[in-house]
């Protein structure tokens, strides 16, 4: 049975023709994400898409009745909220004409339809910095512009408007090459134009079709030959880090904000929203500094900032299982550098000031505001949208993930990576590590080392679950102000450590993955090595250890630690000195030190 689109159309039907729109997207978003090229060739632009989509379907499907206009308003504000990627904020600036024209009609008809997307298209095109001929622009202007001539010769049946832009648009996507010379080099499209037109072809197909429509498996088609992305970033030619946040007030300067972002060092601007929102898209080598920027015209949230980089790895390390972490876990850079491992970060919070971990906020800055703050710095778990976009991507260019994951019983973040996963299939594994800092970071190294000697997703896991037991985290805290700012232990204590000169030792594993106090001791010149002493008479020195020792802003005392854990146990394989996250600093505090051992398995004991 065919839809009933012809002179006009309601909102119930407009809202299944948009759901199997972006159905369609969905279904298509690995070889999106395979053909994606340009601005960058970091291999995500179907997971943005798909994200920017997911949020409007979800939206649609939640609401009770509605006319066009509400349906158009919902869409742009969803797209707006949900944008991710340039290709992201594109679409949602274009979407955005559809809900200022269209918002008080109760019917739709074409010559309004044709007016909505003059606006969007218009929009689109100046809510980017460098309007590039060959993109998703290009392909926008000739389905609006079809639409335009099909009001103007008087046609007022919808679906015959809808099929000559549709094929218009066909015409566009197959021009792009000729348009843009690193696609014509690659053998590809646009990928972002041919996402929009899977969008427009997912909605044709529900015209026609009506109800046999949106009934796409996901993911669909698998890349063709000859055109996965095999360019990398070349250092200097693109900012590192691919950085988004929406800016919200009454009444936001657009020509002010762009003013100011062009005073930052980036590419692939994009500012799309109305007045009172604005989602902003930019490359950027400190995505800090973009942040604040904005923070002067008001409230800046969903900060979001991928590491192009980690993901150009991700898109072209070979292997059928990656690995994730959040950024609790404490791991050497030449880890990530080298192994299948990618970071979701964890949030910081300061008052009313929001900060993604190891991203928008240094490992010095971190500890320079814990010292100085007047308010608690506290850690909050990553959204689920976080993982979900992670996930999601990891998983157009490999069979499984494994979240090796924050203990469960310090924090709601191993919660947040299950959501996250629960849609996808049983694709991704979540295992808690009950441990945090380096001991969650050994877990983590080992399984990237094990996916990268060919270990299936479920004998990782195996191999996880063996070793979390015998992997423990010790530390001990020399300053007790930052726990009794942040509440967690009573405001007597710290008078009395000081005044004693105590320092309290805990540790974190064992498989309970709580903290325990396991002493407290005075301080002492030779403090370092009996801390190792205490930690050494706990565990099974016939077994060969490696470790990893963390300072919180104290290098010296964490490299005298490192030197006598390598003196009392020299057969262990120990990483270099690491910067303490914030994970462990905003519990521990400045001048903590904290140490991570498990078990050392060889190549050999992997694969066995």
């Amino acid at each position: 049975m065919t839809a009933s689109i012809h002179a006009d159309t309601d909102g119930r039907v407009l809202k299944q023709a948009l759901i199997a729109g972006i159905g369609r997207v969905l279904a298509e978003r690995d070889l999106l994400n395979r053909i994606n090229v340009f601005p960058v060739p970091d291999g995500d632009t179907g997971s943005n898409l798909g994200f920017t989509l997911a949020s409007v379907r979800d939206a649609l499907r939640d609401m009770r009745g509605g006319h066009v206009g509400a349906v158009f308003e919902r869409m742009a504000s969803e797209a707006i909220d949900g944008a991710r990627g340039n290709s992201g904020a594109i679409l949602a600036q274009f979407l955005q004409g559809f809900g200022e024209v269209l918002g008080g009609h109760r019917r739709l008809t074409l010559c309004p339809l044709a007016n909505a997307a003059d606006l969007g298209a218009s929009q689109a095109r100046q809510a980017i910095a460098e309007p590039r001929e060959g993109t998703m622009l290009s392909v926008i202007n000739v389905f609006a512009a079809s639409l335009r001539q099909a009001c103007d010769q008087g046609i007022d049946d919808l679906r015959t408007a809808f099929a000559q832009a549709l094929s218009a648009s066909r015409e566009a996507l197959a021009n792009t090459p000729n348009q843009l010379a690193v696609l014509r080099k690659a053998g590809v499209v646009d990928a972002g134009a041919q996402g929009f037109l899977h969008l427009l072809e997912g909605i044709d197909d529900y015209i026609v079709r009506g109800r046999a429509a949106g009934r796409y498996s996901e993911p669909a088609a698998t890349a063709e030959a000859g055109v996965v992305i095999s360019e990398e970033l070349a250092p200097g030619e693109s900012h590192r880090w691919c950085t988004e946040c929406v800016l919200s007030a009454t009444a936001i300067d657009r020509n002010a904000v762009r003013e100011a972002l062009d005073q930052i060092d980036g590419s692939s601007l994009v500012v799309a929203g109305t007045r009172e929102k604005l989602r902003v898209h930019m490359h950027v080598d400190e995505p800090a500094l973009l942040f604040e920027t904005l923070s002067r015209f008001g409230e800046v949230r969903s900060r979001k900032a991928d590491d192009m980089q980690a993901q150009q790895r991700a898109a072209h390390t070979l292997g059928k299982v990656v690995v994730v972490i959040d950024s609790a876990a404490d791991v050497p850079a030449a880890a990530l550098e080298t192994l299948p491992l990618n970071v979701v970060p964890v949030r910081i919070n300061v008052g009313a000031q929001d900060f993604l971990d190891k991203v928008s906020l240094s490992s010095d800055a971190f500890y320079a505001m814990l010292r100085e703050s007047t308010q608690p710095v506290r850690t909050s778990q990553p959204p689920v949208g976080d993982f979900r976009r992670l996930f999601g991507f990891l998983l157009s260019h490999h069979e499984e993930v494994v979240y090796v994951g924050l203990s469960r019983a310090l924090s709601g973040t191993l919660q947040s990576a299950e959501a996250a996963s629960a849609a996808l299939g049983g694709h991704v594994h979540v295992v808690d590590t009950a441990n945090v800092s380096g001991g969650q970071g050994l877990l983590a190294v080992h399984a990237a080392e094990c996916a990268q000697a060919g270990l299936g997703a479920a004998a990782i896991v195996r191999e996880l679950e063996d070793l979390r037991e015998q992997t423990s985290t010790w530390a001990y805290v020399r300053d007790l102000t930052s726990a009794v700012r942040g509440g967690r232990i009573p405001a007597w204590t710290l008078p009395i450590t000081r005044w004693l000169g105590l320092v309290p030792m805990v540790r974190i594993g064992g498989g309970d993955g709580r903290l325990h106090v396991f002493g407290v001791s005075r301080d002492h010149r030779d403090f370092a090595a009996r801390f190792v002493a205490r930690i050494l008479r706990r565990i099974d020195r016939s077994v060969r250890w490696r470790a990893q020792v963390m300072h919180c802003d104290n290098a010296q005392e964490g490299a005298c630690v490192r030197e006598a854990l390598i003196a009392q146990l020299p057969d262990v394989n120990c990483a270099e000195l690491l910067d303490a996250g914030s994970a462990i600093g905003a519990h521990a505090g400045a001048g903590a030190i904290v140490v991570s051992m498990m078990p050392n398995r060889s190549r050999d004991d992997i694969m066995r």
